[in-house]
């Protein structure tokens, strides 16, 4: 077994020199310690069922060490998980893409336990919790479990084509949170890295898991090109919340229609205006700040969707054009007040009520980054208006619901 991973940096074999080049794929170093937990644990994996591609075995020696004319890039291992505490496998036993997550039960005490509890309720049309598949128990760490999961690809990847598509996707995810609200469970993570979508049947021919380029495993090489897909129109695509590590349930009695005070434990979106100091606080202040988690849900719901499509952040995403007529309830839903926002109910109600005034001529047309250039609008146009004409005169329709 290779010598145990040190921050020397000068590594001590060549399976820890090979770890530290995932810097050609742009990680750190502290993905490196958690490369060697899942190398250290793939053989039992293999065992249960779950096999890890070949960077994460026991002796992986990087493909293109002692190759000069290779690029580390283009080579498949070069690659590894953006998270460390989440990896990608194969099920043996029908060959299916499955995500691994390994989840510390003394940070995160109740997520297997909402995972389990919206998997028991099984797949349903609403339900948009991501479904735990199996449930394996760290045979060296009896408060580490690791979660087998559906292989998931974020919501935005690939891109949008139409505002049905996007229409259709607000609406599931909005279904998907009023889910978890009747069933008194607050996410309290609802931000762009938590929604993902069950995409991988928009890609014919595979994708690479780490990168979103095409994966040709015949020669075991990515390429330097995207993975070619469909669009949604074609073939919809279910979305899901993830990750409910600072999820929590509640009983309905603590749900009596008066605000439900929590401690805070702010997640992705660090924005709500309860969560910051100075916010009207209800109790004493201390080291706690305190809050009605549901009321932030819809604070996260809203800002996700000002901030992904109508305004975007910073100055490396602009949002799309042609979102407007989110704006009035994306306001309300951002409200300063919590008790000033809708309740999940209510947005969802309002939502079916914006889809329904919007024609199948704005359906169908194209979603534009407001930052694209016009070098390259043109060929989109062009595209567009060939995919558009092709799933019209094939009577798909305007806004792509997938099948229960």
């Amino acid at each position: 077994m290779p010598p145990p991973y040190t921050n020397d940096p000068f590594p001590m074999s060549l399976s820890e020199k090979a770890i530290l080049e995932i810097l050609f794929a742009g990680a750190t170093l502290n993905d490196a310690d958690s490369e060697i937990y899942w190398r250290d644990h793939s053989e039992w994996l293999a065992d249960l069922g779950y096999q890890l591609r070949p960077r994460f075995l026991p002796g992986w020696v990087p493909s293109w060490l002692n190759k000069p004319d290779e690029i580390p890039i283009l080579c498949e291992d070069a690659w590894s998980p953006p998270n460390g505490t989440v990896i990608d496998a194969v099920r043996i036993n029908d060959g299916s893409s499955v995500v691994l997550k390994r989840i510390d039960r003394r940070r995160h005490a109740h997520e297997v336990r909402i995972g389990e509890f919206f998997t028991s309720l099984g797949p349903s049309k609403d339900n948009h919790c991501v479904p735990i598949l199996d449930k394996l128990r760290d045979p060296e760490d009896d408060q580490t479990t690791i979660i087998v999961m559906p292989y998931l690809r974020r919501y935005n990847s690939p891109k949008f084509d139409t505002f049905g598509e996007a229409v259709e996707f607000f609406r599931q995810i909005l279904e998907g949170v009023q889910f978890m609200h009747r069933h008194n469970v607050a996410h309290r993570d609802c931000h762009s890295l938590n929604i993902m979508m069950d995409g991988a049947h928009l890609y014919p021919h595979g994708f690479h898991p780490d990168i979103n380029h095409q994966w040709n495993k015949a020669d075991g090489k990515p390429s330097l090109f995207a993975a070619s897909h469909t669009t949604r129109t074609w073939k919809p695509v279910k979305y899901y919340l993830v990750d409910f590590g600072i999820s929590r349930g509640y009983s309905p009695a603590q749900r009596n229609g008066q605000p439900l005070w929590d401690r805070v434990i702010i997640g992705g979106d660090k924005t709500a205006p309860e969560h910051q100091d100075g916010y009207p606080d209800p109790f004493p202040r201390s080291i706690y700040t305190w809050a009605d988690p549901f009321p932030t849900d819809i604070y996260y719901l809203g800002n996700f969707i000002r901030t992904e499509f109508l305004e975007g952040y910073g100055m490396t995403f602009a949002g799309f054009h042609g979102f407007d007529f989110m704006k009035p309830l994306v306001r309300d839903m951002t409200a300063y007040y919590p008790a000033q926002r809708p309740t999940i109910d209510e947005v969802v109600d309002r939502f079916a009520e914006i889809q329904a005034g919007l024609s199948s001529w704005k359906l169908r047309s194209r979603v534009v980054d407001k930052n694209e250039g016009r070098w390259i609008k043109f060929p989109r146009v062009a595209m567009h208006w060939a995919r558009r004409t092709r799933s019209f005169l094939a009577r798909r329709p305007s806004v792509p619901v997938p099948a229960e």
